[in-house]
């Protein structure tokens, strides 16, 4: 099989890929509980399996540039599976899709978790602005009061 290194390549990638997704969904479930020290515990293992993730994708585009050069191609899935026997292209075809497919649902999940890092950044810093002001205002219960001598001052 030509594609026995390529295709080892991929499932190694979607199996890490489904623990990265794992790991999303509970980064979500604690970013939407406002669970700070969760959020932070989750952060390297989401990481290391994003860089896993870099690494076995860049290792799988090399693996499919050199079996192009092999089989006088260009380095794309459609080319490849063109030039492939049937059974292999078949099953190389499909490997292929389940990948972007996965791909695409990561990529869906690190979009929503951004969107909601960003919306509490937003309240955060409305919050802050909003007691900033406050406590500038002249009339407001947190206004700036002149300060008042101690204790010891008045004994004196």
């Amino acid at each position: 099989m030509k594609t026995r290194e390529l295709q080892t390549l991929w499932w190694d990638w979607l199996s890490t890929s489904e623990r990265l997704l794992r790991s999303l969904h509970e980064q979500t479930a604690a970013l939407v509980l406002r669970d700070v020290a969760r959020v932070e515990r989750i952060q390297p293992e989401l990481d290391l399996l994003t860089e896993r993730v870099r690494e076995l994708d860049e290792r799988a585009v090399a693996c499919a540039r050199k079996l192009a050069e092999e089989l006088d191609t260009e380095a794309n899935i459609r080319s490849l599976v063109q030039v492939l026997e049937k059974a292999e292209a078949q099953t190389l075809q499909g490997l292929a899709n389940r990948v972007m497919v996965a791909a695409r649902h990561l990529q869906d999940v690190v979009a929503k978790n951004r969107a909601l890092m960003e919306n509490e950044m937003t309240y955060i810093n409305g919050t802050l602005t909003l007691i900033a002001k406050a406590a500038v205002e002249s009339d407001g219960p947190f206004k700036i009061k002149q300060p008042a001598p101690v204790l010891v001052d008045h004994a004196a």
